[in-house]
């Protein structure tokens, strides 16, 4: 019961996260920051109640280990959201951070000294080749009607970029969890907690920012409100639901991380990602050429060949037989 739970929580809160940010982003593409603040301080208060207890409940990590983790995240967090002030489009922005294997491959043979199987290094070439294509594509539609080409392409690789750094400091974040929860115990919703808290303060250094999009969201078309009959701004509508949709998802990834198997979440992770990224294109009738899809695909089956599912299911399937046999 658990697992489906979780399951339809990471489905419906990622995707609907998904949908009310492109909402937002394409209303105010600069509105990055204000996204990520909101996020971190519903998420830091909901923990700050429920799991620190309001301050009286003691970390089991050091908090010296939390402060270097949360620079990380905090980091990632804010430049992945910004990347798109420079003509990152969604379905882009999606496809170039299901890269993390990548990254966290090579992070791993470097920092870890892991040796991986030749099927992983097929996966990961596939892959880079996915996202590649992808990029280039994406790189020939970049327009804009304030600026010219000259100016365009020197922003938009810019944002390339920025996402590449927000990759491989996700995956140097991940290898020092690891290291963290094998000296510790896993704390995953203490980490949650600290991480979306004690990052809080650096907000202060976008806060003018934040501010313009405040005033920008209050003078945005009201709607009212069904049932209260309130007015509200519609895009402070959209910053709730995808604050709300935002925690939703993580607390639905966190479950599952208790109740399954890590192949299990990134499964369920990887196909969440490819339902956003199909609904975005859809719906928001984003440009994607035959290419882009050659190149999600490509992007999925490495992703895919990966986490060896075709070897998950064939010893699944094998299971209930061995098991006949063994009755008879």
């Amino acid at each position: 019961m658990g697992t489906y739970f979780a399951i339809g929580l990471v489905f419906i809160g990622c995707c609907s996260n998904v949908v009310s940010l492109e909402l937002l982003v394409r209303e105010f593409p600069g509105c990055g920051n204000i996204v990520t603040f909101a996020q971190f301080l519903f998420i830091a208060l909901e923990g700050f109640i429920f799991e620190a207890n309001f301050g009286r409940k003691k970390p089991a990590i050091p908090v010296r280990n939390y402060v270097i983790m949360v620079t990380m995240f905090f980091t990632v967090s804010v430049i992945n959201n910004y990347a798109l002030n420079f003509n990152i489009a969604m379905p882009l922005h999606m496809i170039f951070r299901s890269g993390s294997l990548i990254a966290n491959m090579i992070l791993g043979i470097i920092i870890l000294k892991k040796r991986y199987s030749a099927s992983k290094y097929l996966s990961i070439a596939l892959v880079s080749a996915g996202i590649f294509i992808c990029t280039i594509m994406s790189a020939r539609q970049v327009v804009s009607p304030h600026r010219t080409c000259r100016e365009l392409v020197p922003l938009y690789l810019k944002g390339i970029g920025m996402l590449t750094f927000a990759l491989l400091m996700s995956a140097r974040m991940g290898i020092f969890q690891e290291t963290l929860y094998k000296q510790y115990g896993k704390h995953s919703k203490e980490a949650l907690f600290y991480n979306h808290c004690l990052p809080l303060p650096g907000f202060l250094l976008l806060s003018t920012n934040i501010y313009n999009h405040a005033v920008y969201f209050s003078q945005s078309t009201p709607v009212v409100v069904p049932e209260i009959g309130l007015t509200v701004p519609i895009m402070w509508v959209y910053l709730l639901v995808n604050v709300i949709t935002q925690y939703v998802c993580i607390r639905g990834v966190f479950i599952l991380t208790t109740e399954c198997a890590s192949l299990t979440v990134t499964l369920v992770v990887t196909l969440r990602k490819f339902l956003s990224l199909i609904f975005s294109i859809l719906y928001f009738q984003n440009p994607f050429t035959t290419w882009h899809w050659v190149g999600t695909a490509v992007v999925f089956l490495g992703t895919l060949l990966y986490t060896e599912v075709h070897s998950s299911l064939h010893a699944a399937l094998r299971g209930p037989r061995v098991k006949e046999k063994k009755a008879e």
